[in-house]
């Protein structure tokens, strides 16, 4: 016997095979339907919700996790199907004011039932890759309510013909547009991209093309471009009020190009007020707005530097090849220096002290003076001259003008 092998016993816990009733499923999820009908039916303030989170949780824990999910989304699903009825049967400026009540009373019921099925979201979904609840509500709301054919078109074409209205100076509801467009965030970029950002930018060209159209034929140069500074700022404006502000970018892109880029050759040649007329005249809020306006779209500040290059030059020509200028050495070099300092001017406070339009500025410069061999020499009796009279001006500075 002492030499038989010792063997061990180990005492397991007892376990206790809990018989769970073969209707137990279906009876429970009665009792969950039931809630779920109540919540929405707005009747949530009898319901005991420790009953039912402890009801939804047992029912995950004897594994009938897929009944309760599935279940679920049938009940979510016949809600929001009445609740379609209901918005496509309001009529005119109701509509949106339906479907914003609607989408509220849906959140408020999504918000209690996930906090009733909690459990399930936190287990049950997770293990078996499902959709989370808060999640589920959104997208049976997408397709049952916004991807609805009589809603989705509705929707579309109520919210363009908002934004119609304000863009010809109507007022209207900033709020519930508001809450519409958020509505559409909140179900994802695609859906708001889809359902409004696309087919609004797709008006905004046209709209864009004829506004410009009309206001090229019968404006000036500066009259034009406070107008598309204008629906610039409106359209920003109109973005922080109630759309994506990632929509701010690509509606402005949509102006630049419509009000600004497909014009500018035409702006800056409008005789008697293009660029030519408001650098002689030196209108420097006007030029400063086109430097501004031109800036944001491709190759908008070369054409005013090429334009204002080629005016520089030919002025400049003129200058220093008139015979009766010449004739007044001392006063020739002054009109230069008068005209350097005019120029400079606006490249300071209209275009924002550009470097590139002051290497242009230079660059003009020296090519018409070089024009005239004479020029030294005109110099030189200008310093001259400006050294003999008592003036205070620091004669560096007179140097500093005098050598371009």
């Amino acid at each position: 016997m002492s030499g038989a092998k010792k063997r061990n016993f180990q005492i397991e816990d007892f376990k206790y095979r809990e018989l769970v009733d073969p209707k137990y499923a279906e009876k429970t999820w009665k009792i969950m339907e039931h809630a779920i009908h109540e919540i929405y039916n707005h009747n949530a303030s009898g319901l005991n919700f420790e009953d039912l989170y402890r009801n939804a949780y047992n029912m995950v824990l004897h594994k009938f996790g897929e009944n309760l999910y599935s279940g679920l989304v049938s009940t979510m699903t016949s809600h929001l199907e009445e609740m379609a009825k209901s918005i496509e049967a309001a009529q005119g400026s109701m509509f949106l004011e339906e479907l914003n009540r609607k989408w509220t009373e849906h959140n408020k019921a999504l918000q209690m039932i996930r906090d009733i099925l909690m459990y399930m979201d936190r287990t049950f979904i997770p293990s078996t890759h499902k959709t989370p609840v808060h999640e589920l509500g959104l997208n049976l709301w997408r397709d049952n309510i916004i991807h609805y054919n009589k809603i989705q078109t509705r929707l579309r074409d109520t919210l363009l013909e908002l934004v119609q209205h304000e863009r010809t100076g109507d007022v209207i509801n900033r709020g519930l547009m508001r809450n519409t467009t958020k509505m559409l965030m909140d179900l994802g970029p695609k859906v708001y991209e889809e359902n409004f950002e696309k087919p609004f930018l797709e008006v905004s060209v046209d709209f864009y093309r004829v506004e410009s159209q009309q206001y090229i034929e019968h404006c000036d140069c500066a009259d034009y471009l406070k107008k598309a500074e204008k629906c610039l700022n409106e359209e920003i404006e109109r973005v922080s009020h109630y759309l994506d502000v990632k929509s701010e970018a690509k509606i402005t892109s949509v102006v630049e190009k419509e009000m600004i880029e497909c014009h500018m050759q035409r702006l800056v040649h409008m005789e008697n007020s293009g660029l030519i007329s408001m650098i002689v005249d030196e209108k420097f809020v006007d030029l400063g707005r086109m430097y501004s306006l031109f800036l944001r779209v491709p190759n908008g500040l070369t054409i005013i530097k090429d334009v204002m290059t080629s005016h520089i030059r030919e002025t400049g020509k003129d200058l220093v090849t008139d015979p009766e200028r010449l004739k007044a050495p001392v006063n020739f070099v002054q009109e230069l220096l008068d005209k350097r300092d005019r120029l400079d001017k606006i490249i300071s406070l209209a275009f924002n002290n550009d470097q590139t339009f002051q290497n242009a500025l230079n660059s003009s410069f020296e090519y018409f003076i070089n024009l005239n061999p004479r020029s030294p020499e005109f110099i030189s009796l200008f310093v001259g001259n400006g050294l003999k009279k008592d003036e205070e001006e620091d004669i560096e500075t007179l140097l500093d003008k005098v050598m371009m």
